[in-house]
Order: structure tokens, then sequence, then C-alpha cells
């Protein structure tokens, strides 16, 4: 009898042993911004050891050491297997994610973190089970607590001052609001600002405070428009294979899924919302000058909202969105909430 039990003792121990192997998950991660980024050091790498935490080392994510795409190519990195989890802003695939677009609009607000679990939460009520969300498991969605303008040689206060000027941008809210301003908007990532500006290929930039650091561009930008509620915005998402994300054993998803979600969505605005300030008075320290844009240009650029929001409904439902107006007004709720706890 003891002999048997042995036995039955040491099968069950090896099976599990067996099992445990089997199941490990060793999940790659394609990024495109430097591993001196601060969301590399300070919010991708502690999410990969804490996936590996809370898995207890059955699930772990190895970071790439360089992209595997450009930054528009990131979605579909994903979606198609490529890479198991990568990240990126929907603002580069903008007919893809017309339904995203209320969220990048101007005068959004500036705090981050308020943004994105108000995006995490409007996502989850509202997007989640449209198509194009598809093939991914989404992880987190994050803004970054508002762009603002940049320029190379001139306080842009004005709409008469921006008029004329070329400007880099990432996406259709930015591309509209350059143009009705009068502006010249070129496309291009955030990753290509440094050597277009270099070559002249632009007078100034939108990002955010924390962007013109984080990229290397206070030699190139030293006059800074600062709108109160942020000129524009950008969504961003990071996501899952959907097939490897069912692979993984269901008591590690729940594992992730309590430090993904909302938790890790608040965590990226956190980090930008302790960038911005920090990147703004460094620039200051530096002697940037850094201006407030006029009444007139905050106004005129509210007008331009209002239309951008009513072309957007009749958009977002084309695409699919059954009630953008809910959908929009349950984001600026949350968000108005949130931001006042």
């Amino acid at each position: 009898m003891t002999r048997t039990l042995y036995r039955s003792t040491a099968l069950a121990t090896a099976l599990a042993l067996m099992t445990g192997a089997a199941s490990a998950q060793t999940l790659t991660m394609s990024s495109w911004v430097p591993p001196t980024h601060f969301l590399h050091t300070d919010f991708f790498v502690p999410f990969a050891e804490q996936i590996a935490e809370v898995t207890e080392g059955r699930v772990t994510v190895t970071i790439l050491p360089a992209p595997l795409g450009g930054p528009a190519q990131h979605w579909e990195l994903a979606r198609t297997g490529v890479a198991d989890i990568t990240w990126g802003n929907f603002t580069y695939e903008p007919e893809r994610f017309v339904s995203m677009w209320f969220a990048e609009f101007p005068n959004a607000g500036t705090d981050a973190e308020a943004q994105s679990v108000a995006l995490w939460r409007t996502y989850e009520a509202h997007l989640a089970d449209l198509p194009v969300f598809d093939g991914v498991e989404m992880l987190a969605v994050g803004l970054f607590g508002g762009g603002q303008l940049h320029h190379g040689s001139a306080p842009m206060l004005t709409p008469a001052d921006i008029a004329g000027q070329k400007f880099r941008m990432g996406g259709p809210i930015q591309e509209r609001l350059l143009t009705e301003l009068g502006a010249v908007p070129v496309a291009a990532p955030a990753t290509r600002a440094y050597e277009m500006l270099e070559s002249g290929v632009i007078d100034g930039s939108l990002h955010t405070m924390e962007s013109v650091v984080n990229f290397r561009l206070e030699e190139a930008l030293t006059h800074h428009t600062i709108f109160p509620e942020g000129f524009y915005d950008a969504a961003f998402f990071v996501v899952m294979n959907s097939a490897r994300w069912d692979s993984i054993a269901p008591a590690d998803q729940a594992a992730i899924e309590a430090i993904a979600g909302e938790a890790l969505s608040a965590t990226w605005g956190r980090q930008f919302d302790a960038q911005n300030p920090a990147a703004a008075e460094a620039l200051a320290a530096a002697g940037h000058t850094i201006s407030e844009a006029s009444p007139e240009l905050i106004g005129a650029v509210a007008t331009i909202r209002d239309a951008m929001v009513a072309d957007w409904v009749v958009a977002a439902r084309e695409a699919g969105l059954a009630d953008p107006e809910s959908a929009m007004g349950f984001y600026m709720e949350t968000y108005e909430a949130q931001a006042a706890e």
C-alpha cells in the first residue's frame, strides 16, 4: 500500500511539473521608443516584471531590443501575431480607429490619469464589441494630458502667427486644426521630428511638453504655446495577440487582468502627469519661451472643435459606433469626475 501511494505521489508530482513546464509562456514585445525613454524604463519594464511576479514566473515578457516595424504598424504586428504584445498610437491609423477620435479633440483636459481611466471605461462600455478591435486583447489605453504647439524660432500666440507655418503632426484631428488655422500640416510620427526640424522641412511640431525633452528636441523647439485644456491629445493602446492570450492558463490570465485594464491605464496617465510639468520646468530653466495662447487663438480652436465633433458623430456612426454622442458624453463625464477627485 505504501509503495503504491509513493508511486502515485511521484507520478502526480511529475505530471504537475510537466504541466507547469508546458504552460510556461515567454511573450515577445515590440516597442518603438528607445530604451532610455521613460515609457520603456518606468512603464513597460515594470509591467513586464509585474507579469512575471503575479504569474509566479509562468508568463514572462521579453522586450525586443529593436522594434519589428514603424510606430503605425504596431497594432497589426500584434493582431497578426508577429509580436505577442505591442503598443502604439491609434492616431497613426486614423481611418481604422474613427471610433476613438473623440478622445483626441482640443480642450479635452490635461489630467492624463483621469483621461486614461475615462478612456478605459469608455472602451469597455461603448467600444470593445466593435469589429475593429477583433484579434487583440486590450491590456490598456491611455492619453498624454494635452499636446501643445511648439516652434523653432518664434512665439505662436495668435492665428496670424500660425498662418503659413509648417508643423509636423500625427493624425486627422491635428491636421484639421492646423489647416483651419492657416498652417501647413506635415504628417510624420514623433520619432521623425528631429530630422525634419534639422533639415528645415518643418518650422514646428506638435508634442506634449515631455515629448520635447524625451525625443531630445530642446535645441530645435524653443518656443512653446500652452493651451490650458490642451491643443489636442493622442490615444494609445497596449495590446496582446488574441491567440497568444488564449494560450495562457485561465488563472494566469486572471492574474494579468488584475494588473492590466483600468489599473495599467491609470499608471500610463500618471507617468505623463509626472513627466509634463517636469519637462516644462526644465525647458523654462533652459531659457525657452513658454507662453499661453491668446484668447483669440483659444476661441478659434474652440470653434474648430465644435465643427469637428459634429462631423465625427456622422463618421463614427458610419464606422459602426451606434451612439457616438453617448460614448463621448460618457467619456467626458467620467473624465470630469476623475479629475475632480
